[in-house]
């Protein structure tokens, strides 16, 4: 902090405004300054003081989370002479604390629990913890909860302890476990009334049991497993204590998973979450949705945990099948969000069987499968239909419509669908169970076969026979129905035009517009051949577009399919009709463009922008080679309007990246046929970028980069673009945290120059602009950004590739000798920081990527890799700041070896996955 240590009255100054400045500038300054300080050196023997002084809540608070996060993240600035004064500072702490705030107590705890992971030399943690406050019934609180988060801790991400210590204190916490749960029990039958007290024993309980360090033994005869399904008998349990005891019964379950190891525990949880059959009818007697919830949470786990045996032995032992009768009486109850609590199991479920496609155990559950279908029926009853809501009922019909998807292959698609069929045309259903049943149907209609199916023909003709008096939510469905029925009509080509005048009464009304587009565009992409004799029709609606109540995406989609039938027309036709189709978007930006010059203010192009984006990219008809592409012309009388909206608008990013977008799939279109625009093009863009630097212009770079790059006459000229990009681009990621504030920057300038290594890779190598270029890869292999390190770690790993490949083009000597220098120069820079981001900077995902990365380099030379890689490992810490070891000299020789005699680039990954365990 700069004016050195600041004084506590300043600290208690600022912990006050924070919470209580009425002013919010006074507030964010307040937390600015605070940050400051927690950040710095001084933040330890402040809080120490703070914490001392225990002046109010606020401040002490403040303090205990300053001390966590400092001990979380900052550890190493602690010599370690001063590990044992901060222990015995922090448990005198707590101890005086304790009936301050619980708030409090949990991060002091939490401070605690993290220095016991970190401090090697303190052992024996927890028995010592006991020892000295398992007898004194006020300390007792605060001992649970610092027991609780031990646990909770061990595999936290803030604390970077590494693989060999944390198998030390999982292996320390095995061996006192039996001491904590006899804690524990002593303190349940102690508690009496003390509700808080037994919450608090069932969290603690269930941190152990998610750490799966208890013996299932002694846990399968413990008197507090008895204990907890006492409580969750009880009738006239609170709902607190209800909760925290579900939650622990769920984590014992889930700690069992692999059950034929836990078998004795497993037979217990089985038999008492079995008898909890009548508490849940009790609940749902007296309406209490919380303990509804509850038990149906513990029965969903108990069907996870046992999966495995329900299915390889239905009905015999442990594969009970009453187990899936408790989850279908939670489907019965009226409220959807209990059976949407076990959703996950039921996905499950259906995958096994899907992958063991056995006929017999299919048969076994199809019952079971029939009955929890009728239920999601009855559960998808709208009584207020609002179309288009993404409210949690809409949410969940599409959940439900999702699982139906995944488990109607157990009951048979066409078996379904004809027995819902039935029940409409036998019946006469209120409107919202037609409705539901449309629903259903809507959901499975396409994992039908189509072909002669005469139930799906009449299905499709008696829908678009409804009159428009029927309710509004059965027309809505209807025609979500049709959109799925796709297929049946490409089959049946004489089913289009009733349907289609079917979908043009929905489109014309307000509430079903959007589905009715949907619809459409549906038909357009499965029927593109058939559609073609209605495209003027398809084009009517275009160019009439707004004046339909269509959401942005319903008129973006209907323009998407009007385009994929256009690609279908004669060659000849396509130019004109195209010209068409675009010339509503185009006259709306002259216009906005006109008004704004007149007016002097800014309008909104992205509607239009995005419409014509659509069209170019879905316009894809076939050209052979020779002939001149029919978008060709099109475009390029387009591109004027174009480069002005960009031009008017290039301070706004948002605006520009939908110019870029429209500008992208244009190029991709008509691909050479725009060589005309490129030289305009790539100047306006070098001409924005320069005062705008938007990420965007570096992807649309990369897009004419793919399609010239092997071009000789282009060649040159795409150079001069990529450098004068780069120059604004280095410019900006060399600011501070540079590279972290632009990621999508990072991204798109790597796409950009991968682009030139596959396509020209000796003009990029040769310019004297590649030096930056992999210093600006080195420095960002440390971002943890999935695209960004992504697309850094693509080009390294094909750069080095073109060295590597023998394509038997001409240029290969010339590429092999230009990466033999480009490794000479970097190399030991490239693997040493490669090493180092993955045991520091980059999450598990990113490892494949820079395996690749490195198997590359391997393969290029391997007798300097090896050099190289010992060198980088030579360099890493080998202790912990709290003494622990963090890798022996044998896994570094392991992994050396692993690495430098891989014979593929898997083994390399596996490699280093297990390795930087050691440093996470």
């Amino acid at each position: 902090m700069e004016g050195g240590k600041p004084t506590l009255p300043l600290v208690y100054q600022a912990v006050q405004a924070l919470y209580h400045d009425p002013d919010p500038a006074g507030k964010e300054r307040a937390s600015v300054w605070l940050g400051e300080l927690q950040r710095s050196m001084y933040a330890w023997e402040i809080s120490d003081q703070l914490l001392q002084l225990k002046q109010d809540v606020e401040s002490c608070y403040f303090a205990a989370q300053t001390m966590k996060m400092k001990i979380q993240t900052s550890f190493y600035e602690l010599p370690p002479e001063t590990h044992t004064a901060l222990r015995d500072s922090l448990l005198s702490h707590i101890q005086n604390l304790k009936d301050l705030s619980p708030i409090i107590v949990t991060q002091l705890a939490l401070a605690i629990a993290d220095l016991a992971l970190q401090m090697a030399s303190w052992k024996g943690c927890v028995q010592t913890l006991i020892e000295k406050y398992g007898n004194d019934v006020s300390s007792m609180p605060f001992l649970i909860e610092i027991l609780t988060v031990l646990p909770e801790e061990v595999h936290s991400r803030s604390l970077r302890i590494g693989a060999n210590r944390r198998t030390e204190i999982i292996e320390d916490l095995a061996y006192y476990s039996t001491t904590v749960v006899t804690l524990l029990v002593t303190c349940a039958e102690k508690s009496g009334h003390d509700e808080k007290m037994l919450i608090k024993v069932f969290r603690c309980l269930g941190s152990w049991f998610n750490l799966g360090v208890l013996d299932n033994n002694f846990m399968a005869n413990n008197q507090l497993l008895m204990i907890l399904f006492q409580v969750l008998q009880r009738d006239e349990t609170s709902t607190n204590l209800h909760e925290a005891a579900s939650d622990c019964v769920c984590s014992a379950l889930y700690a069992i998973e692999n059950v034929a190891v836990h078998m004795p525990l497993a037979m217990q949880l089985f038999q008492g979450v079995l008898s909890l059959e009548t508490a849940y009818h009790m609940a749902v007697a007296r309406e209490d949705l919380d303990k509804v919830l509850n038990y149906c949470r513990i029965f969903t786990e108990l069907c996870e945990t046992f999966l495995e045996m329900t299915v390889r032995t239905p009905g015999l032992g442990m594969g009970d099948l009453r187990i899936l009768e408790l989850l279908l009486i939670c489907a019965g109850h009226p409220q959807y969000e209990v059976v949407e609590i076990s959703f996950n199991f039921w996905y499950r479920l259906g995958e096994h069987l899907y992958k063991m496609n056995d006929p017999a155990l299919h048969r076994v559950f199809k019952p079971y499968i029939q009955r929890l279908l009728h239920s999601l029926a009855r559960h998808c009853h709208t009584y207020c239909f609002f179309p288009e809501d993404t409210d949690d009922f809409g949410e969940f019909r599409m959940r439900v419509s999702d699982l139906v998807k995944d488990v109607i292959f157990l009951v048979g698609s066409m078996e379904c669908f004809s027995q819902l069929y039935s029940t409409l045309k036998e019946g006469n259903p209120p409107w919202e169970v037609t409705e539901a049943v449309l629903f259903i149907m809507a959901s499975i209609a396409k994992s039908i076969d189509p072909e002669n199916n005469p139930t799906l023909t009449e299905v499709l003709e008696q829908i678009v026979l409804l009159p428009e008096t029927v309710h509004l939510a059965v027309r809505y469905t209807s025609i979500e129905l049709v959109g799925e029925m796709s297929e049946v009509i490409d089959r049946n080509p004489c089913m289009l035009d009733p349907v289609l005048n079917f979908l043009m009464k929905g489109l014309r009304e307000k509430p079903l517009a959007s589905v009715a587009a949907k619809a459409i565009h549906n038909i357009c992409s499965v029927c593109r051949d058939h559609m073609a004799q209605h495209f003027q029709g398809l084009l009517n609606i275009a160019r009439l577009l707004d004046s339909f109540a269509l959401s942005t995406d319903a008129a973006v989609g209907l323009l998407k399919g009007t385009a994929l039938v256009l690609a279908r027309l004669p060659l000849e036709k396509i130019a004109e009709c195209l010209n068409d189709l675009c010339a509503v978007q185009v006259m709306a930006l002259r216009k906005l463009l006109a008004q704004d010059s007149s007016s002097g203010k800014s309008s909104d192009p992205t509607v239009w922008l995005d419409r014509l984006a659509v069209i170019f990219r879905h316009t894809n008809p076939i050209v052979e080679n020779g002939q001149t592409h029919p978008c060709q012309k099109v475009i390029q009388e387009i591109w004027p309007v174009l480069s002005e909206t960009l031009n008017a608008h290039q301070n706004d990013n948002r605006i520009v990246e939908r110019c870029c977008r429209c500008l992208r799939f244009a190029v991709r279109c008509v691909g050479k046929g725009s060589a005309s625009l490129l030289q305009p093009l790539v100047t306006q863009m070098v001409s924005v970028y320069q005062v705008y630097p938007h990420s965007c212009f570096l992807y649309l770079g990369s897009i004419l980069v793919d399609e010239y790059g092997m071009e000789e006459g282009c060649r040159q000229g795409l150079l001069d673009m990529l450098q004068a990009l780069c120059m604004p681009t280095f410019q900006l990621l060399e600011q501070p945290n540079g590279l972290r504030n632009h990621p999508d920057t990072v991204d798109d300038l790597f796409r950009l120059v991968t682009r030139f290594v596959q396509r020209s890779p000796v003009t990029l190598v040769n310019s004297s602009i590649i030096v930056h270029i992999i210093q600006c890869a080195i420095a960002s292999t440390t971002l943890d950004h999935r695209d960004a390190n992504c697309s850094v770690m693509k080009f390294i790993r094909d750069l080095i590739h073109t060295g590597v490949t023998n394509d038997h083009e001409d240029d290969f000597e010339v590429r092999k000798r230009l990466i033999g220098q480009v490794m000479g120069q970097h190399g030991q820079q490239l693997v040493t920081q490669l090493i180092n981001t993955c045991c520091f900077c980059l999450p598990p995902y990113t490892l494949p990527d820079v395996a690749e990365v490195l198997w590359e380099i391997m393969v290029f030379d391997r007798p300097t890799f090896c050099r190289w890689l010992e060198t980088a490992l030579k360099g890493l810490p080998k202790e912990t700041a709290g003494g622990a070891l963090t890798v022996t000299h044998k896994q570094l020789t392991d992994f050396h070896k692993q690495v430098t005699s891989a014979e593929e680039c898997k083994q390399v990954c596996w490699a280093i996955r297990e390795f930087t365990r050691l440093y996470r």
